[in-house]
Formats: C-alpha cells, structure tokens, sequence
C-alpha cells in the first residue's frame, strides 16, 4: 500500500500528464481540445475532491489545524477551478489566445501548488497520519472508481 503521500504526488503526476496532452491537442485545433479538457478537468477535480473531502478533513481533525496550510491550499483549488472553467469557455468560443492565456497561468499556480503539497502538507499529515494512512488512501481510491 502506498503512503498518502506517495498516493497524491502520484496523482500530481497523472493530472499533469492530462494537463500537458490537453495543451497539446488546443495547439493543434482548439476545437479538437474538448475531450482532452474534459478529461483534465474531471480528473484534476477529483484530486481536489480526493484531498478537501478525505485527506485534509483527517488532517485538520488530527491537528487541530483548520485555518492553516489546508485552508490555503483550499482556497488554491478555488482559484484553479475558476481558471479551469475559463478554459472550458474559451474552447466553447474557439478563442486559443483566451486558452493559452488561462493555461498558461493555471500551470504556474499548479506548479506552485504542487510543490507545497508534495514538500510541505502531505509530509506534515503522513507524520501525523502515519497510523492511518492505509485507511486514508483507501478513502481516496474509493472516490476514484466513482
């Protein structure tokens, strides 16, 4: 079994896989890029829904901590669905520049994002999870196959 940590930066990692191929398929024709958006965008939103509604929730009841790091990255994936959503719009009005601009941004602020989950928040809750990580990482599987 995989720790939660290990488990989320793995999910890092396929989201963006999704990322980079959705891009790929907007520069060759911005109406062929749906599906690829599409794909990226249920995926990316699960791994938000994955962390806010299991891990984040066990690591707040655990620590106490409510208005710290989970409350930042909380209000990072707010601002990353609405970038996201812009570029679901900008592909609807075929507009690339407006698609690339969105992407563009949403890729530095995921890159950031990342970074701090993956050096930061998700060591600080294997520590403090460490006894109940195979149950956490079940928890997120299960919202996977849904």
């Amino acid at each position: 079994m995989s720790t939660i940590k290990e488990f989320l930066t793995t999910d890092h990692g396929r989201c963006d896989e999704l990322f980079a191929n959705m891009e790929d398929a907007a520069a060759k024709s911005i109406e062929s890029a749906k599906e690829a958006y599409e794909e990226f965008a249920k995926s990316t939103e699960r791994h938000f829904q994955m962390e806010e509604r299991v891990m984040f929730l066990e690591f707040e009841q655990k620590t106490g901590m409510t208005q710290g790091p989970t409350a930042m990255m909380r209000h990072e994936h707010a601002q990353m669905r609405n970038l996201i959503a812009e570029m679901g719009k900008a592909i609807e009005a075929k507009d690339k520049d407006k698609f690339f601009g969105n992407s563009e941004t949403l890729m530095i602020l995921m890159q950031q994002h990342n970074m701090k989950e993956e050096q930061m928040l998700y060591t600080m809750a294997q520590q403090h999870l460490s006894a109940e990580s195979d149950r956490i990482v079940d928890m997120m599987q299960s919202m996977i196959a849904q």
